[in-house]
């Protein structure tokens, strides 16, 4: 395979009447090549004008997501080989969210949610004189919840979000079930208060899009069934 066809989604909201899709040829020039190296490649050789986030390149900061091919997922950890068909590779912004420009997407109401339940330490009991201090068993709950790093691949693939702008998605009601379940944390009562209506975990029907989006192999549609355990017996 010396070189893949790159067909990503444009749109310049300045120039542009609606959005459209360009080809690129990619190189393949040593092996391993990411998603990322490819969208390089691109803006370096070809294209200056086209617009994409990316920081890290690690798979820590969660500022490219990107949906390839169908499947939503970080084009800095992805092998083109991995996701490659028939030569192509199709690039979009993330769904389910305002496009800015080229596969830039506004997360202004992505992180609006985020920030509504409160993701933070809630605590009322006076602090000790050095920490707070968890068992090695109680530190593991938190084990598949915490890595979660906001790239909003997860909500961006539910069809639920999609359909209700109200709906919290999965990366914020797993964020929710992360504090609940932190031993450290007194805001459970709080949280759960927040999330008693049909934009909350009600809202999710199990459709486990989100699992497969997830590049930290995390598991939203689980921390929702333990929300929705605590609303029933919160309630009864």
């Amino acid at each position: 395979m010396e070189q893949v066809t790159f067909t990503i989604l444009r749109y310049d909201p300045e120039r542009d009447p609606k959005p459209y899709y360009r080809d690129y040829q990619v190189r393949i020039t040593k092996p391993g090549m990411m998603v990322l190296d490819g969208l390089n490649q691109i803006r370096w050789e070809q294209d200056g004008t086209l617009a994409y986030r990316r920081s890290c390149r690690e798979g820590v900061c969660g500022s490219d997501g990107l949906n390839i091919n169908g499947v939503n997922m970080l084009s800095c950890i992805t092998h083109i080989e991995d996701v490659v068909k028939k030569g192509r590779l199709v690039i979009q912004p993330l769904p389910g969210l305002p496009l800015i420009k080229d596969l830039v997407v506004d997360l202004t109401d992505f992180l609006d949610k985020y920030f509504l339940v409160k993701p933070y330490l809630i605590t009322r009991t006076p602090p000790p004189a050095r920490e707070r201090l968890q068992t090695p068993e109680e530190r593991k709950k938190l084990d598949g919840l915490y890595e979660c790093i906001l790239c909003a691949c997860c909500s961006s693939s539910c069809p639920s979000y999609w359909a209700d702008p109200d709906y919290l998605g999965p990366s914020a009601l797993l964020n929710v079930w992360r504090f609940i379940s932190d031993s450290r944390d007194e805001g459970a009562e709080e949280r759960l208060g927040l999330l008693e209506n049909r934009h909350g975990p009600w809202r999710c029907h199990t459709i486990l899009n989100c699992i497969e989006a997830c590049p930290k192999g995390l598991n939203p549609t689980r921390a929702i069934a333990g929300i929705k355990r605590a609303l029933v017996e919160r309630k009864f």
